[in-house]
């Protein structure tokens, strides 16, 4: 009984240490702000600023109450231990334990959120894959991982706008471009990005071997209007072409995907899933500027992989490894985070693993 309340009184310190960071005061201060800015009658007039504010509205207020939540459960934990010391009541005793195991990882998300405090951390993010060595297999790597970071995005609740997608002839894609349209998706995911290594019997082969492939994810943060990118017309470099995709759908039948070159540093971006050239090259734009914001600050901290990652997908520079056989596990290089339930891993249950980043990137800095 007195080990559940030295735990219960840990937590409720974590919890006060966590108010305390994330001010609780400015919050509501900064909600009060945007209610009002809400009710204004031209508040849609214009309609960016309305969706940043409407948008940031949303994400503090549910931010209060998810911090609210964790409070009352913390307080209803305590009556629940209280209860069964006078009842001795083992059943009660039972349901606290259990509670303060389910709070005790709440918390510690929690907590891993106010480590994001880089300058870009609460922006959405624009994450890339790309297939590296290992042909075929590798292809398919960058599609799996695609779909485990999306699932991913789909488990917490967050829009994902696909912007391009270029497929392997065989298998897989060759590289694919998504933006995860929620608050701190970079500062979150950016520890993602790196070399990932797959070892499997590779289903491409007829003899049955094993094979190794790797894939590299790049995670660079949305921009906003107020970030100074100027973007020359003659730096840029713009070519249409028909876009492409399995089944034959209609995208295929004119001339609207855009391809974007910037010419000083050789930056590539493409966008084809939208239904025009014009809205097409309207989303290659915002990702092309978030590239060359990450290149701008990258360089001025003479850190040219700060943003970027390290995205040589080869052998040696791997961060986390996949393994399917002779054995199951994945294990973060970084970290030394592994589980060997790798299908749940692969299917966006990957959270340990970002966490455990965050505070090794945290450690890594301090």
């Amino acid at each position: 009984m007195q080990d559940y309340s030295e735990q219960l009184k840990d937590l409720d310190q974590t919890m006060t240490s966590i108010e305390k960071v994330l001010d609780l005061d400015a919050m509501r201060t900064e909600i009060a702000d945007l209610q009002e800015q809400v009710g204004a009658p031209d508040l849609w007039d214009d309609q960016s600023n309305a969706q940043r504010v409407t948008g940031r509205l949303s994400v503090l207020q549910a931010e209060m109450e998810r911090i609210g939540n964790l409070r009352s459960r913390i307080d209803d934990v305590g009556v629940l231990i209280e209860l069964a010391r006078e009842e001795a009541d083992p059943d009660v005793l039972v349901e606290a334990e259990s509670e303060i195991t389910r709070l005790r990882a709440s918390v510690e998300s929690l907590e891993v959120r106010t480590l994001l405090s880089g300058e870009y951390d609460e922006r959405e993010a624009l994450v890339s894959v790309r297939s590296g060595a290992g042909g075929v297999d590798a292809a398919d790597f960058a599609e799996m991982l695609m779909r485990m970071y999306t699932r991913w995005a789909e488990r917490h609740g967050y829009p994902v706008e696909v912007y391009d997608t270029s497929y392997a002839e065989e298998a897989g894609i060759k590289s694919a471009t998504f933006a995860v349209k929620a608050p701190y998706a970079y500062g979150t995911l950016s520890v993602e990005a790196g070399t990932h290594r797959l070892v499997r019997i590779s289903p491409f082969d007829n003899q049955g071997r094993r094979q190794t492939s790797f894939a590299a994810i790049e995670v660079v943060p949305v921009l906003e209007q107020t970030d100074e990118i100027d973007v020359p017309d003659d730096e840029i470099r713009v070519d249409v072409y028909r876009s492409s995709g399995p089944g034959g759908q209609s995208v295929n039948t004119t001339d609207s995907a855009v391809r974007l070159t910037h010419i000083p540093t050789g930056t590539v971006v493409s966008c084809q899933n939208e239904k025009s050239q014009l809205q097409n090259k309207a989303s290659a734009m915002v990702i092309l500027k978030a590239k060359l914001l990450a290149l701008k600050k990258a360089e001025e901290r003479a850190h040219i992989d700060e943003f970027r990652g390290d995205v040589q997908a080869s052998w040696g520079d791997q961060m986390r490894n996949y393994v399917l056989n002779p054995y199951q596990l994945v294990k973060d290089l970084r970290t030394e985070m592994e589980t060997g339930n790798t299908q749940s891993v692969l299917d966006g249950e990957i959270d340990e693993f970002i966490e455990a980043g965050i505070r090794w990137r945290r450690n890594q800095t301090d």
